[in-house]
């Protein structure tokens, strides 16, 4: 009986892990049978809140609340934020024109500099929307397929869907590291479990090189205003 019990656990971990590195801080809706491995016996909203301290997961039937599983980090990572600036969602933006209104709109919808978007969108694939990568990473802003069917994006090759995913994906991580541009930036290259790892940005030369580009593009970006 512990077993099954300790199961159960491990995949509503296992769920809530893979929400929180690939979902905004909102609720989504799952089903029972969205999430068969865990054994939840009922239909329910499954919400998933994460910041760096701790990610809990709680499954609600109406009014009733049931708190699934919270996991909490014993270190504090140390976290410097960038500023209000990476959240300055009305700042209009430099890019292939038939981008731009569709960066910007990202951006108010998200709560993020369209900028910074843009930044990142540059360096990933060059404004190629068909890029595709060694790794498998596709469209504007190089998601992963598991992380675009995560976000809600249908078609990694749609520019709007991409960066859109993208976006949201950005907030997450702002969210998730109080602002602080360097993790998030290496969170998006390298993902959130090598920042946690090595309590940083990891020492990857692939993504030490990419956070360097992103935020100088970006800072570059910043003065000219």
């Amino acid at each position: 009986m512990f077993g099954g019990y300790s199961m159960k656990i491990l995949n509503v971990i296992a769920l809530t892990l893979l929400v929180c590195t690939t979902a905004m801080a909102e609720d989504r809706k799952f089903t029972a049978s969205s999430v068969t491995n865990a054994h939840l016996k009922k239909s329910g909203r499954v919400v998933v809140s994460n910041d760096h301290r701790s990610i809990t997961a709680y499954r609600f039937f109406g009014n009733i609340r049931e708190s699934l599983v919270s996991l909490r980090s014993t270190r504090r990572l140390a976290m410097n934020s960038f500023g209000p600036s990476v959240f300055d969602s009305r700042a209009s933006v430099k890019a292939p024109q038939h981008y731009t209104a569709i960066i910007e709109e990202a951006g108010r919808k998200h709560g993020v500099d369209p900028r910074l978007v843009a930044a990142v969108a540059r360096r990933e694939s060059a404004w190629n929307a068909n890029a595709v990568s060694h790794v498998g990473a596709c469209g504007l802003m190089q998601l992963m397929p598991a992380t675009a069917r995560y976000l809600g994006v249908e078609n990694v090759f749609d520019a709007r869907e991409n960066i859109n995913g993208g976006t949201r994906y950005l907030r997450t991580l702002l969210d998730t590291f109080d602002g602080d541009l360097d993790l998030t930036l290496a969170a998006y290259n390298a993902g959130p479990g090598a920042v946690e790892k090595y309590r940083g940005v990891p020492p990857y030369r692939e993504t030490r090189a990419y956070v360097a580009a992103v935020k100088a593009t970006y800072q570059n970006e910043l003065s000219s205003y």
